[in-house]
């Protein structure tokens, strides 16, 4: 087991960062579109009129392209645990690799299979064969997203796995416990019901854009009518179930829900929330705290009795793990020359589940056996995620989800009494939330990602110590590349989108109607 330079780490970070954000800037529209596809296309089958297959077909279109451009982005993000993250790869690969492996087959086999037919289906099926193709293109989506954030669950807390000191690796031994895994979980119906709020607030945002310029009026009045109604009721599930999260997290990452609070010091049962604060990481210290009594103590456990650790408390418990630790590595250099020594291996028995935190010194020094007191506390401290970007990415990302449930209700309300377009302000705004919902997507991926480091499977496996012998040039050669890649994508996605909206339901049927004539003529003759 080898140490990467402190550039190879980064930059593997950095590639491996900016590659998963571009990919999620597809995949919430996506699995949020593909939804709201299934629920016209039923209304479509259940009243026959017209305009709902329109409505189906418009903006199934714009769900094609922007799914073309994911899975472009998807596939060379996953080549990157070969590449990047090759022992990585190859210390967790028996347990990460499985919900990938049925991701792949059961997920977006069934997904990408059908969605042709959906394009191609109109036709050639009966209106419910087609409902169905629509709702299995959606369900595929869903269990696609189930099985990335199982994966990344147990990256969040390993469980139904442990270490095999012969094979060096951490081996699955119970898969309902990874698949059952709390954190995964709560982490899915979250991310889903984020991603509804993407899909929404785009439908929500074109349609008013339509409203504004007075064009296709039927068409935006009855996709603002969908957006609202199933907006409103995911945008309200996203903070239920972001609470859910947030308690989960108290119970499995102490250290992450403590920076995100900026929480340095255990106060008494119930803690206090802070709703404004400006941490001091050299001081470790906040500064023009803004309070609000008893909120994360209830949040956080449920209770008015039970304390949240605070970042120093957590990390005098990461110091002596490592020192625990370094026992079980002490007892595993044993082993590897004797494998037969008995003592060494009851070592190694009882405290294997600190032996990750005392990987931690590998960073600082090559033989951990060594490692001085300082050294210690330093691979202790570096257990502390970035406090401030963790605090207010967290903060305004709650205040994006307020938002989004405030403009869904006025949405709603407006829909209710039927004045989709008197309202030029709330149309206005509407057309201006547009890119809100990818932020907040993005900052939460910030604090569930971010949150976590340094570990990259969380008490386990230190980052830098899953990155693949590669030097530095190569790393960024290939950033490069995707840099240059994923630019030309975001054009072609932009130009495309921007292309069709402008273009409008009308003339995008009228174009179509004209093209299939002149192919019926040209075959006739």
């Amino acid at each position: 087991m080898t140490i990467a330079t402190e550039t190879v780490v980064d930059l593997s970070r950095l590639q491996f960062a900016l590659t998963a954000m571009y990919h999620f800037l597809f995949v919430p529209l996506t699995i949020g579109l593909a939804v709201l596809l299934g629920i016209m296309e039923t209304v479509y089958v259940m009243t026959g009129r017209e305009i709902w297959k329109r409505m189906t077909q418009f903006w199934g279109l714009l769900f094609g392209i922007n799914f073309a451009m994911g899975v472009a982005t998807g596939i060379t993000m996953e080549f990157q645990f070969g590449t990047n993250w090759a022992y990585y790869s190859h210390y967790v690969g028996d347990v990460f690799g499985v919900p990938l492996a049925i991701e792949g087959m059961m997920a977006f086999f069934l997904e990408a299979t059908f969605i042709g037919l959906f394009f191609f289906g109109w036709n050639h099926l009966s209106k419910v064969g087609h409902l169905v193709v629509t709702w299995l293109v959606a369900i595929g989506s869903n269990l696609s997203a189930l099985w990335i954030l199982i994966a990344n669950g147990w990256m969040q807390k390993p469980t139904g796995a442990k270490f095999n000191f012969e094979t060096m690796r951490m081996e699955l031994v119970s898969l309902s416990e990874v698949l059952l895994n709390p954190v995964a979980q709560t982490k899915f119906v979250h991310t889903i019901g984020a991603c509804y709020v993407t899909g929404a607030i785009f439908m929500l945002s074109i349609s008013a854009w339509y409203l504004l310029r007075r064009r296709h009026i039927d068409f935006a009045r009855r996709s603002m009518t969908v957006a609202a109604s199933f907006g409103l009721a995911s945008a309200l599930c996203v903070v239920v179930l972001g609470d859910e999260s947030g308690y989960v997290d108290t119970q499995n990452q102490k250290m992450k829900v403590a920076a995100i609070e900026a929480e340095w010091e255990t106060q008494p049962p119930p803690a206090s929330f802070n709703v404004i604060a400006f941490p001091d990481v050299e001081a470790r210290q906040n500064y023009g705290e803004v309070k609000i009594p008893w909120l994360l103590g209830l949040i956080a456990t449920r209770s008015l009795d039970t304390e949240v650790k605070g970042i120093n408390e957590l990390v005098d418990l990461a110091r002596s793990r490592i020192e625990e630790g370094m026992i079980a590595y002490s007892a595993l250099e044993t082993l590897r020359v004797d494998p037969d020594n008995s003592v060494a291996r009851t070592l190694l028995e009882d405290h294997v589940d600190h032996l990750g935190y005392a990987l931690l010194l590998k960073r600082i020094r090559d033989d951990v056996d060594n490692a001085t007191p300082d050294e210690i506390e330093q691979a202790a401290w570096s257990t502390v995620p970035n406090v401030p970007v963790l605090f207010w990415s967290f903060r305004v990302m709650v205040g994006l989800g307020i938002f989004f449930i405030v403009l869904f209700a006025w949405a709603f309300w407006n829909v209710c009494r039927r004045r989709y377009d008197n309202n030029k302000w709330f149309l206005r705004i509407a057309l201006y939330s547009l890119p809100l919902p990818w932020i907040a997507s993005e900052l939460g991926w910030i604090v569930a990602e971010y949150g976590r480091q340094p570990w990259a499977i969380e008490g386990i496996l230190p980052t830098a110590l899953g990155v693949s012998s590669v030097s530095a040039s190569m790393v960024m050669f290939s950033l490069a590349g995707f840099v240059l890649f994923y630019s030309a994508l975001a054009v072609a996605d932009v130009y495309l989108m921007v292309k069709y909206i402008r273009m409008g339901p009308d003339e995008f049927f009228a174009r179509r109607h004209r093209a299939q004539s002149q192919s019926g003529m040209e075959k006739a003759s």
